[in-house]
């Protein structure tokens, strides 16, 4: 046999195109081209190939070997391609059977032992073999990861030669037992411990019910972090789909280790303030998913908001609305969902202490607007909820835990009952309503009409920020149940517009 073609896959954003990889042998003076546009990694499996198949006790072949990553203009990196490459060398030397090649795909490195490295942005490999009704064989140290996609008949090896026994027959692959859901205990601490706070706490159960954005204000110490790192365990379940998506961008990402026993977690990123515009929201020559594509089905936390560089900030408006991030670069385009919950947290003033009954703060008028000016308009406009957080009395703080305070379990449960009546009535979070969806489950009562009227004409509240209010007021709503906007709803969501109004000094 002088052409063997094997089946691969290439990593491009969170999608897995199909590669063929085409070997093929011919006479004439050695030689090796990889052709195909090839980064570097790529181009340099010929050598780690040929280590791993002379330590493998294989004949690496003489003639004129050339090998074909197709489609020729599909970018290829990585050395994932490294064990097809081999077993088609092997195949167009005579030296392996080709009975099984076109019923599989594979991916991994090789290390000049022979023995597979893994690689990354398996679970998007998992899903497109499944797709196309294909046995996967891969690295055993990715099997755990791509054992989540269920559906799916998995090989996983550890060297060479052991691919090699099973597609000669001698010895086959133990398939890895598929859907294998290791589940652990919950990670995030408890909204129990949070003490005082009731109106915070409040305003995390609503974020939490319609899937809101969440801005708290207040003095250093007042517990604005602890709550945002609460939110998490507020929120419903992901289902199959959503952690499936939320895994598959963790697995293309080279920043952050995947944990196959963590999966159905919600994501909760905080990236310092110093982040950078691509560590927010990718980027790269080869683009990598960001923070904000990371935190997808999730919470991102944004601590000390005004200390992030005001165009980093900036970034963020259109994936808030949109719920995805488009990243072009010359050669390449990728697409990272991005649908997460954005919860941030600042201080009142530059010194931190505004309001502060001891009189602390010493900041002028003008301090304080230029404080709060780094945080553009337009971003806040896309807060739905922003709310004063007050330090809390020492008196709650020496206080026993009350045995009434509720806990996350108890919040969540309202959640979910919260979630499933959005689910059924638009098959959305409130948050994710769009104009018609508004119109037609926002609507008001006369009462609510007038109150919406006033609030309008003394905040000065833009259209957005009018359906941001609808939204939350209706999120509101749904936690008690009721089928139609009250005025008291209303109020309560008008209330969490703090930044709208005007700030005064005490």
């Amino acid at each position: 046999m002088t052409l063997c073609t094997l089946h691969s896959r290439a990593c491009v954003g969170i999608s897995a195109p199909a590669v063929a990889v085409e070997v093929h042998l011919s006479s004439g003076l050695p030689a090796l081209s990889l052709v195909g546009l090839p980064e570097a990694a790529v181009r340099e499996s010929k050598e780690r190939v040929r280590g791993a198949l002379l330590n493998a006790r294989f004949r690496f072949p003489d003639g004129r070997l050339t090998i074909n990553l197709a489609p020729a203009d599909l970018p290829k990196e990585g050395g994932r391609f490294d064990l097809p490459i081999a077993l088609g060398i092997l195949g167009a030397s005579g030296q392996l059977g080709a009975a099984e090649l076109d019923d599989c795909e594979c991916l991994g490195e090789l290390a000049l032992s022979g023995a597979l490295r893994p690689v990354s942005g398996v679970i998007p490999a998992a899903l497109a073999a499944r797709a196309a009704g294909r046995t996967l064989i891969l690295p055993r140290a990715n099997a755990e990861e791509a054992a989540l996609v269920g559906g799916l008949e998995l090989l996983p090896a550890e060297h060479l030669g052991e691919v090699c026994e099973h597609l000669a027959g001698v010895r086959a692959l133990r398939p890895h037992p598929q859907g294998s859901e290791v589940v652990t205990a919950p990670t995030v601490a408890d909204l129990r411990e949070v003490r005082g706070q009731a109106q915070a706490k409040r305003a995390l159960e609503v974020a939490a019910a319609g899937g809101h954005s969440l801005l708290l204000i207040g003095p250093p110490g007042s517990g604005k972090s602890m709550l945002a790192s609460r939110l998490p365990g507020l929120l419903p379940p992901l289902s199959e789909d959503e952690a499936l998506e939320s895994a598959a961008i963790r697995s293309v990402s080279a920043s952050t280790p995947f944990d196959p026993a963590r999966w159905r977690e919600r994501p909760f990123r905080a990236p310092h303030h110093t982040a950078s515009a691509v560590a927010l929201v990718g980027g790269g020559g080869n683009p990598r998913p960001g923070e904000i594509s990371l935190a997808h089905h999730g919470v991102l936390f944004l601590d000390e908001l005004p200390e992030f560089d005001r165009r980093v900030l900036e970034v963020l408006r259109e994936p808030l609305e949109s719920g995805h991030i488009d990243i072009s670069r010359a050669a390449r385009q990728a697409r990272f969902p991005a649908r997460f919950q954005l919860v941030a947290a600042m201080n009142p003033c530059p010194c931190g202490y505004l309001g502060d009954p001891g009189g602390r703060c010493h900041c002028s008028r003008e301090q304080v607007a230029r404080y709060r000016a780094r945080i553009s308009g337009p971003l806040i406009d896309r807060i739905d909820l922003q709310l004063e957080v007050p330090r809390v009395e020492l008196g709650a703080l020496l206080a026993p835990s009350a045995p009434q305070a509720e806990d996350s379990a108890t919040v969540r449960a309202r959640v979910c009952a919260a979630r499933e009546r959005q689910q059924r009535r638009a098959g959305c979070a409130n948050a994710a309503l769009g104009t018609a969806a508004i119109e037609r489950d926002c609507a008001l009562d006369a009462a609510g009409v007038r109150m919406m009227e006033q609030a309008m004409a003394r905040l000065g509240l833009s259209a957005r920020a009018y359906h941001r209010v609808l939204k939350v007021a209706r999120t509101i709503a749904d936690l008690e149940g009721a089928l139609r906007i009250a005025p008291a709803h209303l109020g309560e969501a008008i209330g969490y517009r703090r930044l709208d109004r005007v700030a005064e000094r005490p």
